[in-house]
């Protein structure tokens, strides 16, 4: 699997800024949206207002023919949210469309579609593949297919601590084991990450520096007095109630309850 690191995205979106395909292009790096999700996302699918898209008929190539089809997968029905930038793009975009629109009159073709030629009419999905490639060679940033970028935002996702969960759900995966397998490669370096930030926490900082207020404990002052006392006072194994149970455990849901 080849991917650009968020550093060589960067670069892609400078280059492309002045593009009109711009928006489709933050599109692609900022969600991980499938191309024939792009290339089949409609207005009505788009909600400018709550700043979310719902990819619901994908345009898919077989054998150079466009089919609409249905999502890839049942978690392939979702919202997902957009960042500032995407959204004031798909702001800007959706007006010059409009604009479009005016200036060839009857001849406009209403597709729909939020992706088109000038007149309207829709995009095939593999000239997304041919200007991205002539793009990034244009960039001077190393060749990689469209779909890396997929995997490239994944992959920038997870190694800036996002919830492979999240990921999992805005990349539209069956099921967050699909997500982790193919992002495997990830893993190493977020357990080495996730050891050194618990460890912080736990530890404090190795220079001595006064503990943070996430150091602190939980409940302080008063309340906490009074617990000690009450404490105090109790017989042994009885901490958490009366119950007098030989292994007591809190009150609440239990962690075999949360894992179903």
């Amino acid at each position: 699997m080849k991917v650009w690191s968020p550093e060589q995205l960067r670069t892609f979106l400078g280059h492309v800024r002045g593009d009109r395909l711009y928006a489709a292009w933050l599109l692609f790096a900022t969600t991980g949206m499938r191309r024939g999700e792009i290339a089949g996302l409609r207005w009505p699918d788009v909600d400018l207002d709550a700043g979310r898209v719902s990819p619901r008929r994908p345009r898919v190539v077989v054998s150079y023919e466009v089919l609409v089809s249905e999502p890839k997968t049942a978690k392939g029905r979702r919202s997902i949210a957009l960042d500032p930038v995407t959204l004031a793009a798909l702001r800007e975009h959706r007006l010059r469309q409009l604009e479009d629109r005016l200036a060839v009159g009857p001849r406009w073709q209403d597709s729909g579609l939020v992706f088109t030629w000038p007149d309207g009419r829709p995009l095939h999905p593999e000239r997304f593949s041919r200007w991205f490639e002539q793009h990034a060679r244009a960039a001077g940033l190393p060749k990689i297919r469209l779909h890396d970028v997929r995997h490239s935002y994944a992959t920038a996702a997870l190694a800036a601590g996002v919830p492979a969960k999240v990921v999992s759900v805005r990349l539209g995966h069956a099921n967050i084991a699909i997500t982790m397998d193919t992002y495997s490669h990830v893993l190493p370096g977020l357990d080495e990450q996730a050891a050194g930030t618990v460890a912080r926490l736990i530890l404090g900082d190795a220079d001595g520096a006064p503990a943070r207020p996430v150091d602190k404990p939980l409940t302080s002052g008063p309340r906490a007095a009074r617990r000690r006392r009450e404490v105090k006072g109790e017989p042994a194994g009885q901490g958490w109630g009366d119950r007098g149970d030989s292994n007591p455990r809190p009150s609440g849901p239990q962690p075999d309850a949360l894992t179903n």
